[in-house]
């Protein structure tokens, strides 16, 4: 919503002195959202005036048109001659009222205006557009032309209002009353203090029988509609200066008189409002849901197919309107520019229900200004008033005559109630507010209080967001000041810290972080594309999938099975706006159906749950294990003068899986796999042993090219994913902090021949359970492939360090636990010592 200062100044006398921001600042405290205060005309400087077009000589030679005008400024020249202007506009004409910028002046964007040669003349000025004073669209795309009745000379920056300031202020759902000046205006009253001039307070004239007729078929959906009927309308008269100026600060463009002025009213009371060529209305006006298929064309010539669901405004031929969304093309107000002409109009101000017109601008894909204030919330009371002061506005400026006859169909309602302790608002907010400050503070916003300790507060018309003692108890608080509620930490009670579990979550977190990794948190929506950029077959497990029944977007609709496509996407990302050397993580569930699950009914919100409902819902959910996963790409290793760096490789992938497990205490068990989208070659499975039985936890490596190709990913990503629910089973009791020996280590290096498709981790497991107690760490430091090996052969050396706890080992015995190993090593995989 669009608030010019000098409009709201109309309903609230502020101080004089008060700036924009001052008025911003009091707004933001009482709770409204003010984005920015425009300051329009910002560095405008005069003279800037009303001239008359004398001559115009057409100018010929050039790849335009171009005239030479001279134009009578009266004395804002100095001299009182005709001022020369050179101008390429060609909608004015000679006698036109123009406005006219002159030399020293200067307009906004700084720029500055002087006498200058051009197209062989000198213009000594320019006549002005609404684009060049920045007045906004108003439709003409030309030169202002201005009504005759202004005097030559006159100061065009104070008659056009070109110096203002306006709050653009971004409207909450439930505070739709702001969404006109009545709503702000009331806020700024309440803010500074200061009593409000309401624009809705207005004398209104009874209903009878003599009004155009209505009929409301569906008084759910319109609760209330007036019509009033205004005949003998100037089709020539145009809307002044000050409302279509009011009009485009306020961010709308002037079309013609009635329809400018039912924008107005609905800008200043926020009741839409909708004006009908009466002459193009067949029989009398009604309200009723549309027929499946029936078919209306909108003000903006679009033939829409009409839902059962959508409210229509109807005559006798069908319907003439998308009720509280956009009228009908068949009762437009005629165009005067197309030599039509409306004299006689119904205005129709009406109260639909928000939820209605919400699905119909949904389902139309069709957001007018109408809707956006019925679907927050508009105050049924002021239909009447808005009607009126259209009415008003169409006599007083369009030479029109109301007729006497009033149109007002209601259905019954009673005035919302609500029953609220009178310190509930001292409770909510920890502060001792007082009976008085409440109720002063709920009568500032338009509630009648009555009683004492119990208050029973009557909420006003306008305000359909207050409907419980909570909601009172807020507007207190707003009113009263969020910066002075008191900052206060609460206090946990004993015991009721973090779990096991989320502490153990933290940790794989912050391991991941500390080795150069960076958390990226992704919506968990996947679609059937993506499962297929990833390579999956067509039984894989990860593509049953948990289907959304009203998903975000159409390309996404299930749930995540896998973190992987989300991670990839911003990996791709980030490398797409130049940044290359990446190392993302995750944690987060993903969403496993089995097959199993049930079905249940849709519960109330009457009441708790049942055990067996709860009980229910769980059995309906899919398995949702916790999952963490990493992508690499560019460099791990940044080059400088400490050495070359080095990239990514599949090896750091299976090292982030191994930072999680240290962190669990597990030991993992390293295996090349063939999974997708793993590459076939630079794949890794990852097991973890879990009472005695080895459990597969996760994969990592690089990924296939096809799947890099047609992600658009960087050469040679790596990827990791491992299931950490797996991880924390595996864990055996707590962990036990290492024991360190104080005496000597011994190292002995084995070099150990076996054939070129046997795991150097079979091989590993193999010298631990051969080395025994003694074995402190096995590192695998060689591999070798070579003709000195032999075809189909590899050397694999491995560093053995032994170390025992209570003594120096001696060589015999370092030597007997090496040679153990590799006698187990011989036995289980073939290996041959080299060199023996």
């Amino acid at each position: 919503m669009r608030v010019p200062l000098s409009w709201l100044r109309e309903y609230v006398d502020l101080p004089a002195t008060e700036t924009g921001r001052d008025v911003q600042a009091k707004l933001v405290a009482v709770g409204l959202e003010v984005e920015t205060v425009e300051q329009i005309g910002a560095g405008l400087k005069g003279p800037l005036v009303v001239g008359q077009v004398l001559t115009i000589e057409e100018l010929e030679g050039f790849k335009k048109p171009i005239r030479f005008c001279t134009v009578d400024v009266g004395s804002a020249n100095g001299t009182g001659e005709p001022q020369e202007i050179v101008c390429g506009a060609r909608n004015f004409a000679v006698g036109d009222k123009v406005v006219v910028v002159l030399p020293g002046a200067v307009l906004p964007g700084d720029f500055a205006i002087a006498a200058r040669k051009t197209y062989g003349r000198t213009s000594h000025g320019m006549i002005c557009s609404t684009d060049e004073l920045g007045m906004g669209d108003d439709g003409t795309h030309g030169i202002i032309v201005l009504p005759p009745e202004y005097e030559v000379g006159t100061d065009a920056i104070e008659l056009l209002e070109l110096v203002d300031e306006v709050l653009d202020i971004a409207v909450t759902p439930d505070r739709g009353y702001c969404l006109s000046m009545r709503g702000v205006a009331r806020e700024t009253a309440i803010a500074y203090g200061l009593p409000l001039r309401d624009p809705a307070l207005l004398d209104v004239p009874a209903p009878n029988a003599f009004g155009y007729p209505v009929k409301i078929a569906d008084p759910i959906g319109c609760d209330r509609f007036t019509a009033r009927t205004v005949v003998g309308l100037e089709p020539e008269a145009r809307s002044p200066i000050w409302l279509q100026r009011r009009l485009q600060k306020a961010g709308m463009r002037p079309i013609s008189l009635a329809v400018d002025i039912t924008n107005y009213v609905m800008l200043e009371l926020g009741q839409p409002l909708h004006a009908y060529d009466r002459t193009r209305v067949d029989g009398p006006i009604g309200v009723r849901r549309a027929q499946q298929g029936e078919k209306l064309t909108t003000l903006d010539g679009t033939v829409r197919v009409l839902d059962a669901e959508d409210l229509v405004i109807t005559d006798d031929r069908g319907p003439i309107g998308l009720a509280g969304v956009m009228g009908g093309a068949n009762t437009e107000i005629a165009d005067v520019k197309n030599g039509e002409n409306t004299t006689e109009v119904v205005i129709e101000a009406a109260h639909f229900d928000a939820i209605s017109i919400a699905r119909t601008a949904r389902r139309h894909k069709l957001s007018s200004e109408a809707s956006k204030r019925f679907e927050r919330g508009v105050d049924p009371q002021a239909a009447a008033a808005a009607a009126q002061r259209t009415v008003d506005l169409l006599v007083l400026l369009a030479g029109g005559t109301a007729e006497a006859g009033v149109t007002e169909v209601t259905a019954p309602s009673a005035p919302r109630t609500i029953a609220m302790p009178a310190d509930h608002p001292d409770r909510v907010a920890g502060v001792a507010y007082g009976r008085e400050t409440v109720v002063r503070r709920l009568q500032q916003v338009g509630c009648d209080v009555y009683g004492q300790d119990e208050l029973l507060v009557t909420v006003p018309s306008w305000r359909p967001d207050l409907s419980e003692p909570n909601d009172l108890a807020e507007e207190v608080i707003r009113l009263e000041g969020y910066e002075n509620l008191p900052s206060t930490l609460p206090t946990p009670p004993s015991g009721r810290g973090l779990t096991d579990r989320q502490r153990l979550h933290r940790r794989f977190g912050r391991a991941l972080a500390g080795a150069g990794y960076v958390e990226a948190l992704n919506y968990p929506f996947i679609g059937d594309a993506v499962l297929d950029q990833l390579g999956l077959d067509a039984d894989d497990a990860r593509r049953r999938t948990v289907k959304l029944v009203n998903p975000l977007s159409d390309e996404e609709p299930a749930l995540r099975t896998t973190l992987l496509p989300g991670l990839l996407g911003a990996l791709r990302r980030n490398d797409g706006r130049g940044s290359h050397d990446l190392a993302l993580f995750e944690t987060g569930l993903v969403f496993r159906p089995t097959g199993d699950e049930t079905r249940t009914e849709r519960l109330t919100v009457d009441r708790r749950p049942t055990d067996e409902e709860i009980a229910g819902l769980n059995a309906a959910l899919p398995r949702q294990p916790r999952r963490a996963a990493v992508v690499l790409a560019g460099a791990r290793e940044q080059a400088g003068w400490w050495g070359k760096g080095r990239p990514a490789d599949w090896a750091d992938s299976i090292e982030a899986a191994r930072a999680i497990a240290r962190e669990a205490g597990v030991e993992l068990t390293v295996r090349s796999d063939q999974h997708a989208p793993w590459h076939p070659g630079r794949c890794a499975a990852l097991f973890v042993t879990s009472a005695g039985e080895e459990t597969l936890v996760g994969h990592a490596g690089e990924l296939h090219p096809r799947v890099i190709k047609e992600l658009h990913l960087p050469e040679r990503t790596c990827a990791m994913e491992i299931e950490l629910d797996l991880l924390e089973q595996a864990v055996d009791g707590a962990l036990q902090a290492p024991r360190i020996s104080t005496f000597p280590v011994a190292t002995q290096d084995v070099a150990l021949i076996v054939a070129q498709d046997v795991p150097a981790t079979t091989v590993e497991e193999a010298l631990r359970a051969g080395a025994g107690q003694l074995l402190e760490s096995l590192r695998l430091f060689d591999v070798f492939t070579g003709d000195q090996i032999g075809e189909g052969k590899k050397s694999l050396a491995y560093a053995l360090r032994f170390r025992a706890p209570d003594r120096t080992l001696t060589v015999d015995e370092a030597t007997a636990a090496r040679d153990a190993a590799v006698a187990l090593a011989a036995e289980r995989t073939g290996a041959v010592l080299r060199g023996a």
